[in-house]
């Protein structure tokens, strides 16, 4: 069960890595040599204390509060953010757990291991989350910094 584990996070690694091979972020600059980040060394902070509670995130290139970025982000199991929507579009590719989200008014998708999903940013208002069973994980490249704006938020 053990190796299984090892190359299903193996196999979703090379899937995220292949997602940022293709991407053409211009704001974001190339390494001219190679970069590598134990996981040991990731460091983990809060993603946003006010609206996700429990999120942490671990950026790998650039800085998600300022802009263009690359990042693991991990969700408490059970995890449920309410209707929002993002300023900038995210690549996101499911390490971890069942990744949730919801477009509104349209069924929930469920995501699982080395599962692909864009995400616009703009007026894509969705809710956000992570199965009861386990934490989920999931790698990000995003566009511009983050931010998560609260559909009750955007009404006023």
């Amino acid at each position: 069960m053990r190796n299984r584990n090892i190359l299903l996070v193996a196999v979703c690694l090379a899937v995220a890595g292949g997602v940022l091979a293709q991407s053409k972020m211009s704001s974001m600059s190339h390494a001219a040599t190679p970069v590598f980040k134990p996981a040991a060394d990731m460091k983990w902070t809060d993603l946003d204390p006010e609206h996700g509670p429990g999120v942490k995130v671990a950026d790998v290139s650039g800085d998600h509060t300022k802009g263009a970025y690359a990042a693991f982000i991990k969700f408490p199991a059970g995890f449920s953010a309410p209707l929002h929507t993002h300023t900038n579009t995210a690549k996101i590719v499911v390490i971890s757990g069942t990744f949730l989200q919801a477009p509104e008014g349209k069924p929930e998708v469920r995501l699982g291991p080395g599962s692909y999903a864009v995400q616009p940013g703009g007026s894509y208002r969705h809710t956000t989350g992570c199965d009861k069973a386990s934490e989920c994980m999931i790698f990000v490249e995003g566009s511009g910094k983050f931010d998560l704006i609260p559909a009750e938020a955007a009404k006023k």
